[in-house]
């Protein structure tokens, strides 16, 4: 936080929630919430504003605004478009629903890839066994992972979790069905207002946005609440994957591949020879993200005099495009207009009764 605004008439605030050009900066001294807009400035030297910016603002009486400044940023995520967040809170159920590995495993994947801490949440610990709940801690031990046990419905975990969440801007993930809109609303008792306040001010459906928004907690500190990282999506090469499971980083470490973009599948001389759980998950995540790739190359082999291929090995190369002319058929709006043409030019040749 910033002790003083640099100049009298400008505010220092924090971006909350955005809409087109309007955005929910809370001010940091009076904690007040002003809608402000981007000048044509900010706009022609191509600088955005994120939800969870610090600003500079400058402010009317009628709780309106502009942003003056973007302050540099600590981190930034394109998806969702966000910045300085700190980290990633992964909550999940161990029960109803029942807690799927590979489907964590993809919610894991996703935050590792974002470079920012995550903290996994397992929710309804109630609902399990003692040895349950020593088996899951062990596991997820393997997978380099120290998860926080809690319960909405007894309260057990909630202090602990608070304490971890204090004064920072964390972002809210998971599957639909584990308690995340309970925990919120654990954590943030007054979170209807603050939902229907800021909803009302920027003409937005509470339920159907898809905009990522901060929520003030208590103790200091703001939830994410982000619809783009509750659908796990890897966009990334498929050699990057293997750096998303921390429990193979000593082998990556301590060894080295022949060939750097070995996607570690019978490859000789790999650097990973033991035997892990999870590698079954890296190979059925490893097709998905070919696949991906091979996509987005096809896409850009449009606009490009090569196009990109990859092997069965799932290697990358380019060949040279041939150039062939495009034919498209006509689309059937078209013919129907000529049809019309026609006939309207054959009722005029009656009514004039023209000869050709």
């Amino acid at each position: 936080m910033i002790d003083s605004p640099i100049s009298p008439d400008l505010k220092v605030g924090t971006v909350i929630a955005s809409q087109a050009n309007f955005y929910q900066i809370r001010l940091d001294f009076s904690q007040k919430i002003l809608l402000c807009t981007r000048p044509t400035r900010l706009k022609k030297i191509g600088q955005s504003v994120l939800v969870g910016d610090r600003v500079l603002v400058k402010s009317s009486e009628l709780e309106r605004g502009a942003i003056a400044k973007v302050l540099p940023r600590k981190t930034e995520l394109k998806r969702p478009p966000m910045a300085n967040a700190d980290q990633i809170l992964l909550v999940f159920a161990l029960e109803e629903p029942t807690l799927d590995p590979v489907q964590l495993s993809r919610f894991l994947i996703q935050a590792e890839y974002s470079n920012l801490k995550p903290l996994l949440l397992l929710n309804k610990v109630d609902l399990i066994s003692h040895s349950a709940k020593k088996a899951w801690l062990q596991r997820l031990n393997e997978w380099k992972y120290e998860p926080l046990f809690i319960s909405v419905n007894t309260g057990e975990g909630i202090e602990q979790l608070k304490s971890i969440l204090d004064d920072r801007i964390t972002i809210l993930s998971g599957p639909s069905g584990v308690g995340k809109s309970s925990l919120t609303s654990l954590l943030i008792p007054e979170i209807e207002i603050r939902t229907n306040t800021v909803s009302g001010k920027l003409q937005k459906g509470r339920h159907t946005t898809r905009h990522v928004e901060l929520y003030e907690l208590p103790q200091g500190g703001f939830i994410a609440d982000s619809p783009g990282f509750n659908q796990p999506h890897f966009d990334f090469a498929p050699e990057q994957l293997i750096n998303y499971f921390p429990e193979i980083k000593d082998q990556l470490e301590n060894n080295h591949c022949r060939f750097h973009n070995c996607l570690h599948r019978d490859e000789p001389d790999c650097a990973i020879q033991e035997e892990w759980e999870r590698y079954q998950y890296y190979l059925r995540f490893l097709e998905e993200v070919i696949a991906h790739a091979q996509k987005t190359a096809q896409r850009a082999d449009q606009e490009s005099s090569v196009k990109t291929k990859f092997d069965s090995s799932g290697k990358k190369y380019t060949e040279p495009k041939l150039e062939t002319k495009k034919y498209r058929r006509i689309s059937r709006k078209k013919k129907n207009q000529k049809l019309e043409d026609l006939y309207s030019i054959q009722s005029l040749d009656e009514e004039l009764d023209l000869d050709f």
